[in-house]
C-alpha cells in the first residue's frame, strides 16, 4: 500500500491574513468626497480660488509703475514707494509718470533700465501720450482695449474682480456671525426671546435698503467702509431665519437633553452640540451670498453710489460701456467676467448643497443619488 504525506507531496496549508477594516471616514470628510464628485462644482472652487489668488498678486501683473527701476546705479521700487519726477531727470517735483516719453528715455540710457509688469498699460494713469482716442479697441498693448480714460479695461477688470470678491467675502462672513448669532438666541431660548425677536426682523427687513443707502450717499462720502456697514446691516436676515429654525428642531432631540442632564451650561450645549449640527444651512448659503454681495456691489457702482473713483469696480466698468455703446469691448468684456463670476458660485452653491444633502448619502464618496 501506498501511503501519501501531505507535508511533503502536498502545498502546505497557509493562514490568510485578516482583513484590516477600513479607517473610519468623518463626517466632514464624506462631505469634501462627495462634494468633489460634484465635477462641475469642484472644477468652479478650483478656478475661481485661482482667479482671486491672481488678482491678489494685480500689482505685479498690471500696473503702470515699473517693479524695479535702476537708475544712475541705485534701485528704486515704484511699485511700493511714490518718486519724484525729478528722482530721475525730470524738472518737476510731482510724481513720476512712468508713461511719459521722457521719463522712459532716461530710464533706458546709460545702462539704466526698468522692470516692467506683463500688462504695464495705464491702470490708474490717464495717458497723455496715447497714439489713439480713447476709447481705443483692443490691440496688441491692450488685450481688451482701454476705457474712455485710457486705463487698461483688462487691468480694470482684474482690479475690479479683487474689489468685489474681497468686500463679497467680508459681507458674508458678517452675515454669517450675526445671522448665526440671532437665530441662535432666538430659537435656542424660544418663548419670548424669539417672539420679539422675530416681529424686531420683520420690521428691520421691511427698510428700504436702496433708499437708505442713497440717503446714506448723499450725507456721507461714499467710501468702501461706509458701503461694507451699509450691506452689512441687511446681510444677515435671511441666514437668521434658516438658522433658528435648525435650532428650533435641534434644541428638542434626545442628545440636547442629555447634554442637559449632564449639567452642561446652556453656551457648551449651543457651541459644542447644537450649533455643529446647525451647520448645513450656513454653509450652503455662502456661495450664494456672495454672489448676492458681488451683484449688490455692482448695481450701487453702477448707479454711482459705490466706491468712490478711480477704484476700480464692475460696476462702473458697466456705467461706462452704457456710456460708450460704440466702445463695445467694454461692456462686452465687463458682462462676461460678470456673468462667468457667478455662474462659478452658483455651480460651487449648488455642488455644496448636494453634498450636505442627507439624502445623498448612499455612498461614502458622494455617488449615490
Amino acid at each position: 500500500m501506498s501511503s501519501s504525506t501531505p507535508a511533503s507531496n502536498s502545498t502546505a496549508w497557509t493562514a490568510e491574513a485578516p482583513v484590516a477594516p477600513a479607517a473610519p471616514v468623518s463626517p466632514w470628510r464624506r462631505t469634501w468626497l462627495r462634494f468633489k464628485s460634484q465635477k462641475l462644482g469642484y472644477w468652479s472652487l478650483i478656478i475661481f480660488v485661482a482667479l482671486f489668488v491672481v488678482s491678489l498678486a494685480g500689482e505685479l501683473l498690471a500696473n503702470d509703475k515699473p517693479l524695479v527701476v535702476r537708475y544712475d546705479g541705485h534701485y528704486y521700487f515704484p511699485i511700493l514707494k511714490e518718486y519724484p519726477e525729478t528722482q530721475f531727470g525730470g524738472d518737476f517735483p510731482a510724481k513720476t509718470n512712468y508713461l511719459d516719453p521722457y521719463i522712459r528715455s532716461r530710464l533706458e540710457a546709460n545702462g539704466n533700465f526698468a522692470v516692467y509688469a506683463p500688462n504695464h498699460n495705464y491702470y490708474d494713469t490717464i495717458d497723455y501720450f496715447a497714439e489713439r482716442p480713447f476709447p481705443a479697441p483692443p490691440s496688441a498693448a491692450n488685450w481688451l482695449g482701454t476705457d474712455q480714460f485710457g486705463r487698461d479695461v483688462l487691468a480694470r477688470l482684474l482690479y475690479g474682480f479683487r474689489v468685489s470678491v474681497l468686500m463679497a467675502i467680508a459681507l458674508t462672513l458678517s452675515g454669517v456671525f450675526f445671522g448665526v448669532l440671532t437665530g441662535a438666541l432666538q430659537g435656542f431660548y424660544g418663548g419670548r426671546t424669539d417672539l420679539i425677536g422675530q416681529r424686531l426682523i420683520e420690521i428691520w427687513s421691511s427698510m428700504p435698503d436702496l433708499y437708505l443707502l442713497i440717503i446714506f450717499a448723499s450725507i456721507f462720502e461714499p467710501t468702501l467702509w461706509l458701503l461694507f456697514i451699509l450691506l452689512s446691516m441687511f446681510g444677515w436676515l435671511l441666514l437668521s431665519d434658516y438658522v433658528r429654525a435648525e435650532f428650533l428642531r435641534n434644541r428638542a432631540l434626545d442628545y440636547v437633553k442629555a447634554a442637559r442632564t449632564m449639567g452642561l451650561s446652556n453656551w457648551q450645549i449651543i457651541w459644542r452640540h447644537i450649533l455643529p449640527n446647525s451647520l448645513t444651512p450656513v454653509i450652503t448659503f455662502l456661495p450664494f451670498r456672495m454672489s448676492a454681495a458681488i451683484l449688490s456691489l455692482t448695481s450701487l457702482d453702477f448707479l454711482g453710489l459705490g466706491v468712490p473713483p478711480p477704484t476700480p469696480s464692475l460696476g462702473e466698468l458697466l456705467q461706462e460701456g452704457k456710456n460708450n455703446l460704440d466702445a463695445w469691448w467694454v461692456s462686452v468684456s465687463v458682462f462676461s467676467a460678470l456673468v462667468a463670476t457667478l455662474l462659478l458660485l452658483t455651480f460651487m452653491g449648488d455642488a455644496l448643497r448636494n453634498a450636505l444633502d442627507t439624502r445623498n448619502r448612499g455612498s461614502a464618496f458622494g455617488g449615490g443619488q
